[in-house]
């Protein structure tokens, strides 16, 4: 996210896919050094090492969609901002290696065309727009209801596309190797439409949606640095660094991050209530066998609806759906206010006008910060780190308080510290064919909203189930 917006912008226009080989080949060849370094200050990168697992499977689905024999979208896992250069390193490197080994013929490019989120250059800056449409990536605008363009985009290049697509369906990282966040249904639904599209023009290929899940592991733990990131939290914050003496390290790391994140969850409680007139009680009302986190998170919970609510009353948005749905429509609210469709050319307005535009632009970037708070902690829960005490899930969840941390101290999107050296573990699941589903509801609208439903829950369950 860029410094606090304190003036109105021209509207956000649409970014057409334009593939261009000759770019794609260059970042090919710098991909490596795109992973290991940090290129850019969001970036966190690291990255020494992929490993995939099945990928055969995705090798003989590219070969039959070089035979004009079936259509696929790549349903992959988000969890972090460098999933996108991990499946360009599984599509350029991994799956034309193991053809290879495996004696199947590939005729031409192995690569995708692909979904982002437009506000990714709204961040990231205009250039990054840029680089992802000769790589040939359709932008599409999360929290509208419908984003007819880049839709209607999709479903062309899923149908017709010279490639697959590719698409998160989580919709955004959540910053946790280990937890699938609840899919939207908009991957199901472009299968649905691909099926339809080809029943249409009286085609014969199976339409397939192929579930991949991306892990990540520090290659050597990085307790010290884990350590370090949790005392400087700690300062930051302005809670005294406690010397806790007793219980192995991970549990001292756990009683550490517990302490830090009532402390700030108290702090934030009071900073809501004061100044923002919101109703949060001291207490809780929770089951009595409730354990001691299981009552912080549910604080937790209080605490990012009353952020959401502060929100969502100023921009007059209904509170519908869970955390992830309500930031996505607040942040298109937001935008609304800021990069005004309405105002195609603000050179053109009187002073005045201008004045009131740019007001409008600043306190409607201001309120959004409200719903990036938010953001970091969709995923959050009471016994994610005690089920694995792992490393990666110490680090996972320092690194998302650094993130709240760092947009309350500055408006920009802050540069991580880098805990370490990492190595990537992609898993190819098994494709799940959309024809066949397609036949048992055609004609019928309930079957087909039903059959939606279904193809989102499998997928979400295939997607659990490869995470080790």
């Amino acid at each position: 996210m860029p410094r606090s917006i304190q003036s109105t912008q021209p509207p956000l226009k649409f970014i057409p896919q334009r593939l261009n080989p000759l770019v794609l080949q260059i970042v090919r060849w710098l991909l490596p050094i795109a992973l290991r370094f940090r290129t850019r200050p969001w970036l966190p990168a690291g990255i020494v090492k992929i490993e995939a697992t099945n990928v055969e499977v995705l090798a003989e689905l590219y070969q039959q969609f070089q035979a004009g024999k079936i259509r696929f979208l790549l349903a992959f896992r988000h969890p972090e901002v460098e999933d996108p250069l991990c499946m360009l390193y599984l599509l350029s490197r991994i799956v034309p290696q193991v053809a290879s080994q495996k004696g199947i013929t590939l005729k031409s490019l192995v690569h995708s065309y692909f979904l982002y989120d437009r506000g990714m250059t709204v961040w990231a800056g205009k250039w990054l727009g840029w680089l992802f449409s000769l790589l040939g990536g359709v932008p599409v605008r999360r929290g509208r209801r419908l984003d007819r363009q880049a839709i209607q985009n999709a479903r062309e290049l899923f149908a017709n596309g010279a490639l697959p697509i590719a698409v998160a369906p989580e919709g955004g990282t959540n910053g946790h190797s280990g937890i699938v966040s609840p899919l939207e249904p908009g991957v199901a639904q472009m299968a649905f439409w691909c099926v339809e599209d080809l029943e249409k023009a009286n085609r014969s290929e199976t339409a397939i949606v192929v579930p991949i899940a991306i892990q990540y592991h520090y290659v050597e733990p990085p307790w010290s640095q884990i350590d370090w990131l949790l005392s400087k939290l700690e300062a930051d914050s302005g809670l005294k660094v406690l010397e806790i003496d007793s219980g192995n390290r991970e549990e001292i790391y756990h009683q550490r991050l517990c302490r830090l994140a009532e402390y700030l969850i108290t702090e934030m409680e009071e900073f809501y209530r004061r100044f923002y007139h919101q109703d949060i009680p001291k207490t809780i009302s929770t089951d009595e066998s409730a354990s001691a986190n299981q009552v912080l998170i549910a604080r937790l919970h209080r605490l990012l609806d009353k952020a959401l609510q502060v929100a969502e009353q100023y921009f007059g948005v209904q509170a519908q759906g869970n955390f992830i749905d309500r930031c996505r429509r607040l942040e298109e609210a937001g935008w609304s206010y800021i990069y005004r469709d309405d105002l195609p050319d603000i050179n053109a307005l009187a002073p005045f006008k201008r004045g009131l535009a740019d007001w409008i632009a600043e306190e409607g970037d201001l309120r959004m910060r409200h719903m990036r708070i938010v953001e970091s902690f969709v995923a959050v829960t009471a016994t994610y780190i005690q089920e694995q005490p792992t490393a990666e899930r110490f680090a996972e969840t320092a690194l998302l308080v650094f993130d709240m941390l760092s947009r309350i101290q500055d408006t920009k999107l802050p540069g991580r510290p880098r805990l370490g050296l990492r190595q990537a573990q992609i898993t190819v699941g098994e494709p799940i064919s959309v024809t066949e589903r397609f036949k048992n509801c055609q004609g019928d609208r309930q079957a087909s909203k039903q059959a939606v439903s279904d193809l989102t829950k499998d997928l979400q369950t295939a997607l659990e189930k490869m995470i080790r």
